[in-house]
């Protein structure tokens, strides 16, 4: 071999010695859900994640366990660290404040926060990438987990998120295609209770207020706008919903200070009151088991029109599915009572 050849040879072994190197130290951008562009490395192996509900995405994209710190605790999310048991070893902090040391000696690779979360500064100001995320009904969820998947950059990623959004649309699809033609007299006022201590309810624009009205129900509290409002109980008895559904942390009626009150309720009387399923996160709220909340509500408000609707398989499906989780038909169906785990 000559000279020329040798050299060749030589530096075609380097570089292909150090080319996973410099790939591991590339970078890429991303758009946030706020619109802004984040560089982001070009493998993302350690997860922040400031936002409670934003858990249950990477647990979708299956990227749980690149999760290095955490807002959510097994004593309010147990069926979430049963699922993704990794997360114990988590940074832990109550509240959604982290530490940037903290993150910076974890080797956080990206920080996810709730859109407009003040801590975001402090984050980029110790150069870790933070993305600010939100989603507020159902196309905003698929395009958020779809940025969450082009955080991640793996094949496998784009390929799950693909996955759960043509689901969620199955979900919807197949439900309106029942509901759609129901009259308003045929659809129940349903009311959905966040809290009872403080008293909250979810209104419209909301994507409580698109699944109720896709599993063919009427908001009651539709003339409030946003989620979490905090009301008077004289406001329920003026709606007088003829369903009323709990949200799985909000406690029970015979419990809060205006027991007596709903007593006088149509729900209340025609036992028309129900606990929302929960799992990793709550399935009336913003996670992707709100694809699962679809079919649970219409089989709900309308048994006649589903009645080939198996809610303990369909919800086993969906945890092996997208979290690679066999659940028993005793824990789904603790899951569908809103019960923790045993």
């Amino acid at each position: 071999m000559n000279g020329h050849l040798w050299l060749i040879a030589v530096c075609s072994l380097f570089f292909a010695a150090v080319s996973p190197v410099f790939a591991a130290e590339a970078t890429r951008q991303v758009v946030d859900d706020t619109g802004k562009t984040v560089t982001v490395p070009g493998q993302v192996r350690h997860i922040a994640d400031a936002w409670y509900a934003h858990h249950s995405l990477l647990m979708t994209l299956g990227a749980g366990g690149n999760i290095v710190a955490t807002v959510n605790h097994p004593e309010t999310r147990p069926w979430m660290f049963r699922l993704q048991p990794s997360l114990a070893q988590a940074l832990s902090v109550h509240g959604i404040t982290f530490n940037s040391e903290a993150l910076l000696a974890r080797q956080t690779d990206v920080v996810f926060v709730p859109a407009g979360d003040g801590d975001a500064p402090a984050y980029r100001q110790a150069n870790i990438p933070t993305l600010e995320m939100r989603f507020t009904d159902y196309p905003s969820l698929k395009k958020s987990l779809l940025t969450t998947a082009a955080v991640l950059g793996t094949p496998e990623a784009a390929a799950r998120a693909d996955a759960y959004n043509r689901y969620l649309d199955t979900q919807l699809t197949q439900t309106t295609q029942r509901t759609a033609s129901l009259t308003p007299a045929q659809r129940p006022a349903v009311l959905h209770i966040a809290s009872l201590h403080p008293l909250k309810i979810d209104g419209s624009d909301t994507l409580i207020d698109q699944w109720i009205q896709a599993a063919g129900g009427r908001n009651a509290a539709a003339a409030i706008k946003g989620n979490l409002h905090e009301i008077s109980p004289e406001m329920i008895l003026a709606w007088q919903p003829d369903v009323i559904i709990l949200g799985a942390d909000a406690g029970t009626l015979a419990a809060s200070d205006y027991a007596a009150l709903f007593s006088a309720l149509k729900a209340v009387q025609q036992k028309r009151v129900y606990r929302n399923p929960a799992g990793v996160f709550p399935w009336d709220r913003y996670g992707t088991e709100a694809a699962l909340q679809i079919p649970w509500a219409a089989k709900l408000l309308h048994p006649d029109l589903f009645p080939q609707s198996d809610m303990v398989k369909i919800t086993q499906d969906f945890y092996l599915r997208f979290f690679g989780y066999r659940l028993s038909e005793a824990e789904a169906t603790r899951m569908l009572k809103g019960l923790g785990p045993e």
